[in-house]
C-alpha cells in the first residue's frame, strides 16, 4: 500500500535529520556498525508508510463513525485492527505526554493574559527592553 493509492505524492517524507537523531540516540549502535544514508532512506521510507497506512484505516474508521475529525480512539482501532496491538499501550502514552506539553505551552502563552496589565503597558515595556538592549550593545564589548 502506498500514497499514490491514497492520492498523495511522492513528496511525503520525513525530516532526515530527525530520523537521524532518532537512529544515534534510540538505537543503540554497535561498535563498527554504520547506518547507511541509503539505509535511512529506507527507514523513513517505510516509516512514511506506516503512517499512510495507519492514517487511512483511522480515516476510515472516523467516517464509519460519521466523525469529521480523526481522534486518538480511531489510532487506536486502527493499531488493533492492521495487527499492531502491541504498538497501542506506547502510542497512548505519547498521545498523553503530547497532551501535556500542550496544556503547559498554553499556560506559558496565557502567562501574558493574567499578567493584569494593559496592552500599552506592556508595550511601555517592550520599548524599555528594547531601549536596554539597545544601549548594551552600543556600548560594545566589556573588557
Amino acid at each position: 500500500m502506498s500514497d499514490k493509492e491514497f492520492g498523495g505524492t511522492d513528496d511525503l517524507s520525513l525530516p532526515k535529520a530527525t530520523v537521524s537523531k532518532i537512529i544515534t540516540e534510540i538505537l543503540q549502535p554497535s561498535p563498527g556498525v554504520a547506518f547507511t544514508k541509503d539505509a535511512r532512506d529506507l527507514l523513513i521510507a517505510c516509516c512514511v508508510e506506516f503512517i499512510t497506512l495507519i492514517s487511512f484505516q483511522a480515516n476510515e474508521i472516523a467516517e464509519n463513525e460519521t466523525k469529521k475529525t480523526i481522534a486518538t480512539e480511531h489510532i487506536d482501532r486502527a493499531l488493533r485492527e492492521l495487527g499492531f496491538p502491541e504498538y497501542v499501550q506506547e502510542v497512548l502514552a505519547s498521545a498523553g505526554e503530547h497532551k501535556d506539553a500542550l496544556k503547559s505551552r498554553e499556560k506559558k502563552a496565557n502567562k501574558v493574559g493574567q499578567s493584569g496589565l494593559s496592552d500599552a503597558e506592556l508595550a511601555r515595556q517592550q520599548e524599555e527592553l528594547f531601549r536596554s538592549a539597545t544601549a548594551k550593545f552600543n556600548q560594545g564589548p566589556v573588557a
